[in-house]
């Protein structure tokens, strides 16, 4: 497939901070693909680069072909649209106003009636920018994203403000814009998000690209990508649940035991009980998350990730 964003031994710093060090990378057209870690992983630094807000130290960054800081900034927003976690707008603009300003910087733009409705802003045309609530105000910064359709985007923490239901009415838009042929870059600290849209996902921490892979694969990386959970009598043996070759970690809280292991990890602590004449309470068993994929690979927790996983090359993909 053709490289929509590439990243090329990215390095930005600010003072003695190294913001992003050495982030090389590269993003398939049609993909949403997603930039996650926690805040001050170094995320929003690398896409501001990509979309020449920001001057790189050192490395390269090429954007549908495009060197965003040796490109005409009128060419290279006609293909770039960006929602920016620090956006901002008059409070008075309206949000007719907002959308036909942006519309006014390029030669063609979408149908703008359907795109705001679509994003459940039809009702608000009329509305003041500070008479929104948070997640209007998202879903507004994302039309401005759109509104000349291009051919990347690039949304940063575009979840902040939404509540649940809001979170997976977006996810269902932003499947829409990928099935419209742009590709979506997703800045999210949301590891739930990120695992339920990106095709592939660049995990970063402290500015470096820990992972990278389909968030299905960096899970099956991990030792315990499963895990069984359960509360019993104090009676119950953990001895030989830590000794079976399938499981990877057991952790014992007063009466609720967690243990974590490989895909046969349920009937092997189903059997180790059966075999005490125990039976559990609440018992549930879970599949490993992208989340627990980050803490094993920061070891901040209970699972231990494999060699493959905490090792993998930014351009294997």
């Amino acid at each position: 497939m053709p490289t929509a964003l590439s990243f090329q031994s990215l390095r930005k710093t600010y003072g003695s901070t190294v913001a992003v060090e050495d982030l090389c990378l590269e993003v398939e057209e049609g993909e949403i693909f997603g930039l996650i870690g926690p805040n001050g992983a170094g995320k929003t630094t690398a896409v501001e680069c990509a979309l020449g807000l920001r001057q790189p130290d050192a490395g390269g960054v090429r954007v549908l072909g495009m060197d965003p800081r040796r490109t005409s900034r009128e060419a290279f927003y006609r293909r770039v649209g960006a929602q920016l976690q620090d956006a901002g707008l008059p409070d008075r603009l309206t949000v007719q106003e907002a959308v036909d300003l942006f519309a006014s910087f390029y030669p063609t733009t979408m149908d703008r009636t359907p795109l705001l409705d679509r994003w459940g802003l039809s009702e608000k045309r009329g509305a003041s920018i500070d008479a929104l609530s948070g997640g209007q105000k998202q879903r507004l910064f994302v039309v401005l994203a759109l509104v000349h359709n291009p051919d990347l985007v690039v949304l940063d923490e575009i979840s902040t403000g939404l509540d649940p239901e809001a979170r997976r009415v977006t996810r269902d838009l932003l499947r829409e814009v990928q099935e419209s042929g742009t590709t979506v870059i997703l800045v999210t600290h949301f590891m739930d998000e990120a695992q339920a849209l990106c095709d592939r996902v660049a995990m970063m921490n402290r500015g470096r690209c820990v992972a990278l892979d389909t968030p299905a694969a960096l899970i099956d990386r991990l030792d315990a990508s499963y895990r069984v959970h359960f509360a019993a009598a104090s009676s119950v043996n953990p001895a030989p649940l830590r000794v079976d070759p399938a499981v990877e970690t057991v952790t014992v809280d007063d009466k609720h035991i967690r243990v974590y292991g490989s895909d046969n990890l349920l009937s092997t602590v189903v059997r180790h009980l059966t075999e005490q004449n125990i039976t559990p309470n609440d018992l549930h068993a879970e599949r490993a998350t992208l989340e627990d994929v980050f803490l094993a690979l920061t070891n901040d927790g209970p699972a231990r990730s494999s060699p493959a996983a905490t090792e993998i090359p930014a351009d294997s993909a």
